[in-house]
């Protein structure tokens, strides 16, 4: 017969077993709409798959705005509910490689989010050319989603997204940021880099 688990004493918590119940409020899904925004706000510039290219230049940069700042508050929330319940549930903070690539994502986009005033207000910057401006945000801009890309598919990589999502599907799942990062990649040399070889 199956062992009945005994009762904890009066006034303490039975610790949990590692991997069991349900998987709380730090599985919120902050990260894939992070990634999902910020895929967004840089295909507003693709000539090929932007929804506004016939929009003008200025309407694609506020767009473009608009979503990473929707973006970044998603990380930042979805960052303070999942070091919410850490504190909780007394575990230890950002000791996975998820967990620090995902902080140092968050900490990188916020940078370049500051970066990107200086592109609204290059008067700011009168050592520097717009031209030279735009293609250090681009470049930079490419790093940050690169490493929002890992951060994603290492946390993929968890127990938990592991026995709940397998065969095809966890294979599927994965092959997107690697697909959607070399669609930015490419979108970005071709618009930046090799227009910039091109000219010396």
């Amino acid at each position: 017969m199956r062992r009945r688990a005994q009762p904890a004493p009066r006034g303490q918590r039975r610790p949990r077993r590692e991997g069991s119940g349900r998987p709380g409020p730090t599985l919120l899904p902050s990260a894939p709409q992070f990634s999902f925004l910020m895929t967004e706000a840089l295909l507003v510039f693709s000539p090929e798959s932007s929804p506004l290219r016939s929009f003008s230049r200025k309407v694609k940069v506020r767009v473009h705005w608009a979503l990473q700042l929707l973006a970044l508050l998603c990380a930042l929330l979805g960052l303070g509910i999942i070091s919410y319940n850490k504190h909780l549930n007394g575990k230890a903070h950002f000791v996975t490689w998820h967990g620090l690539t995902g902080l140092l994502t968050v900490l990188y986009a916020s940078m370049q989010c500051a970066g990107g005033v200086v592109l609204l207000y290059p008067k700011l910057m009168k050592n520097w050319t717009l031209a030279k401006l735009k293609l250090y945000h681009a470049t930079s801009g490419l790093v940050g989603y690169l490493l929002g890309c890992a951060s994603l598919m290492l946390g993929m990589c968890s127990l938990w997204f592991t026995t709940s999502v397998t065969g095809i599907s966890w294979y599927l799942l994965m092959l997107c940021p690697i697909l959607t990062s070399l669609v930015i990649m490419n979108q970005v040399s071709n618009a930046y880099l090799y227009r910039k070889r091109s000219q010396h």
